[in-house]
């Protein structure tokens, strides 16, 4: 142990300052950069929701493998502070890579807002994400340790506040950056074009990581610095690979069994360790079907996070970002702790069920499942509310009178349908093949329509006549809060119409102006005549939409001149509200507090004194596989529609629920303490007895010798004795 400066203050060593700072700064730069990562691939990269869902869930596997890395380079090589210190540069490195990448105008050469050159933005995002991943998994079973470290043994109670603000820091971290980093993301930034800005939001994280490393830094004189002293979880790793390559050279059945297969490692470890070895396997067992669990919680964060960007964020007074839906959790768990520990295990007691750690874990799971079913059925709301559009070699038309008068209109010799001046003939029409379309019962049009393609008809005076002039509308549906904006002028002025930089042009009549994309809220749009007339229009406009804005013949400049415009809709807006997520999210919440709280504080009573942090590596490991489980799923189901993927996730985890309350049914609970005394006094009898046998083959080996000594002395005198008698 290195020497330190022993400052304290109020009873509490100074040095734990600059460690609970360090872990909120760092919690905030990783769930921050972590909340807008797939909105990050699947708007700024470009990527599709699968490939999106899946890189992120293999960014956060990787970041829960690489603790058991951190442990091992920390107590067998470097020490936990060279590891923090070293990992967190590391780290670091990673965020500031991701910062640039985000950087559009680096690859914009035309500056149009997208990135030319799409491979370099790709290959710096993973550089940066790798760095992220063994920097925040390195470090992560380090720096609560190394914080229990600054205190010495008289001062457990000081400890445990310790951990109870380190934990506080962790969920304050994560909390604001959840809330503030998805503000950043929204706003718009760039040297060339407005974009959302990435940059921003990944480059604060990035700004906090150095923070969070300098006042690590800062703190060095004053920490105590524990030496390495070898790795636990390897240590355990080398009983269990002898007990089983000894199994395996005794295999014969000449060789009698054992009573446990740890019981192969007697020839070269100490019972102690055995017994503990096995009580770990034991919990360790307990933990395969878990992963499962962490396969539905981490997709808070992707699909989730995916669904309620096709929901309605509109509270009123706040607009909510889609990744700020993720804050919910925190906020719930800040809430159910507490309510969960002091009223409603209280209350079962009191009920007199027997409601153990296991039961409350498989409940826990169960509650998992039952979000998904949620999450299901608000897809199934979402899904009715998406435009339909065109398959195969078929299109899809509709028709819109710009006239002042109404037009009748037939297809194919069908029933007639009404058309009201400056309206729409309503829904889209689809077909594969052409159609002949009469207008007034007179005229005809054969019309053959584009594959794929939504197009919209323009009825228009000709004369005593009729015309049709077909104009190109949104195929999709449009994202991050926006709406596909257009205007179509029936008046006899050309007009020009802006909206904040956005410039529509001029248009003049029976001719629609290209989609512009304007952000959710009430724009002031802001139409002008050759003669500089001007009129103010505003609209509500909600979030997805795309709309036609008719302008009609008898528009006139004035006060009301909004009054008349007519708004056709094209694609309608999201209409489904992001609190239907707040169910989900509760039912989510509350099964991660009965199971992850509860599995823990099990595992933890169950495991021997010395291998806690073999648990904690297990327990993180089955988050990694969990989202791995994630990849592997959506990979093989390969379901067109999102709701039956959430039905199929709540199915598996019913299913591992239903295994799981059979493992836990059968499971013996025990006192590690009570085992561990019992070989404690064991191990010095045999001790003493391995000696004693010792001793007593030493006396044997030496009074042997010692009649030998004997006998070859007799001998050889009477040897003697004879030649003088012969003499």
């Amino acid at each position: 142990m290195e020497p330190k400066k022993k400052v304290a203050c109020c009873g509490y060593p100074i040095s734990i300052f600059f460690i609970v700072v360090n872990e909120f700064c760092e919690r905030f730069s990783y769930y921050g950069m972590r909340a807008v990562l797939v909105l990050y691939f699947r708007f700024f990269l470009k990527w599709d929701d699968d490939l999106a869902t899946n890189i992120y869930h293999t960014f956060v596997a990787l970041c829960y493998l690489t603790p058991i890395l951190g442990a091992i380079v920390a107590d067998s090589w470097l020490g936990k502070f060279k590891t923090i210190i070293y990992l967190s540069i590391v780290y670091t490195a990673g965020q500031v890579v991701m910062a640039v990448s985000a950087i559009h105008d680096i690859t914009d050469h035309d500056r149009d807002g997208v990135p030319d050159n799409m491979t370099f933005h790709v290959a710096m995002s993973m550089v940066g994400l790798f760095l992220i991943a063994m920097g925040t998994g390195g470090i992560k079973p380090c720096v609560a340790a190394f914080g229990g470290d600054q205190f010495e043994d008289h001062q457990e109670k000081q400890r445990s506040t310790f951990f109870s603000i380190f934990y506080l820091s962790i969920n304050a971290g994560s909390l604001l950056s959840t809330v503030i980093t998805p503000i950043l993301r929204a706003q718009e930034c760039g040297i060339h074009t407005q974009q959302k800005c990435y940059p921003l939001a990944f480059g604060v994280p990035a700004a906090l990581m150095v923070v969070a490393l300098v006042v690590f830094i800062l703190g060095s004189g004053m920490y105590t610095k524990v030496a390495p002293k070898g790795n636990i979880i390897l240590e355990v790793c080398r009983c269990i690979g002898f007990s089983i390559k000894n199994r395996f050279r005794h295999r014969s059945s000449q060789y009698p069994k054992r009573e446990h297969w740890m019981d192969w490692a007697n020839e070269k470890y100490d019972k102690l360790l055995i017994a503990q070895v096995k009580m770990l396997l034991k919990v360790l067992f307990l933990y395969i079907p878990l992963p499962m669990f962490w396969a539905l919680f981490d997709q808070q964060g992707s699909r989730w996070t995916l669904q309620a960007t096709t929901m309605d964020g509109n509270f009123g007074a706040l607009i909510i970002q889609p990744d700020q839906m993720q804050t919910v959790n925190p906020i719930l768990i800040l809430v159910l702790v507490p309510v969960v520990d002091s009223l409603l295990y209280p209350l079962i007691a009191k009920c007199k069920l027997n409601f153990t750690p296991l039961k409350r874990m498989t409940v826990g799971m169960f509650l998992a499942a039952m979000a998904f079913v949620a999450a299901a059925l608000v897809q199934l709301q979402i899904d009715q509310t998406l435009p339909t559009f065109p398959t195969g070699v078929a299109g899809q038309i509709k028709f819109l009178n710009l006239n002042t008068n109404e037009v009748i209109l037939n297809i194919d010799g069908g029933r007639d349908t009404p058309v009201q001046p400056f309206k729409s003939s309503g829904d889209y029409l689809t077909f594969d093949k052409q159609f002949i379309v009469a207008l007034n019962k007179g005229q005809a049009y054969a019309i053959t329509l584009k594959s794929l393609a939504r197009q919209t008809a323009l009825i228009t005076p000709a004369g005593l006549n009729l015309n049709l002039t077909i104009v190109e509308d949104s195929i999709t549906k449009p994202e991050q809060g926006n709406n596909d904006i257009r205007f179509i002028n029936a008046h006899p002025d050309d007009l020009n119409i802006t909206t904040g930089s956005l410039d529509f042009g001029a248009i003049s009549q029976f001719t629609s102006s290209s989609y512009k994309l304007v952000p959710q809220g009430n724009p002031i749009f802001l139409i002008r005549n050759a003669a500089l007339q001007e009129c103010e229009y505003t609209r509500p406009l909600g979030y997805g939409s795309s709309l036609s804005l008719v302008i009609p013949t008898s528009f006139t400049f004035g006060p009301d001149c909004g009054n008349s415009i007519q708004a056709v809709e094209d694609i309608l807006p999201n209409t489904i509200h992001m609190a239907w997520q707040i169910p989900q999210y509760f039912l989510m919440t509350a099964g991660e507090v009965i199971f992850s709280v509860t599995g823990l504080e099990f595992s933890y009573s169950q495991a021997p004194s010395n291998m806690k942090s073999v648990l904690q590596a297990g327990w993180l490991l089955t988050v990694a596989v969990g989202n791995i489980i994630v990849l592997i799923v959506a990979e093989l189901a390969q379901l067109p529609d999102q709701w039956a993927e959430y039905i199929l996730f709540a199915s598996l985890l019913v299913a591992v629920c239903i295994v799981f309350g059979i493992m836990a049914y059968f499971y013996t609970y025990v006192d590690p303490t009570e085992i561990e005394a019992q070989f404690a006094e064991i191990e010095p009898e045999e001790k003493k007895k391995k000696n004693s046998v010792e001793l007593q083959k030493r006396d044997s080996v030496e009074k042997r010798h010692e009649e030998r000594k004997a006998s070859s002395s007799s001998s050889s005198s009477e040897e003697e004795a004879s030649k003088q008698s012969k003499m």
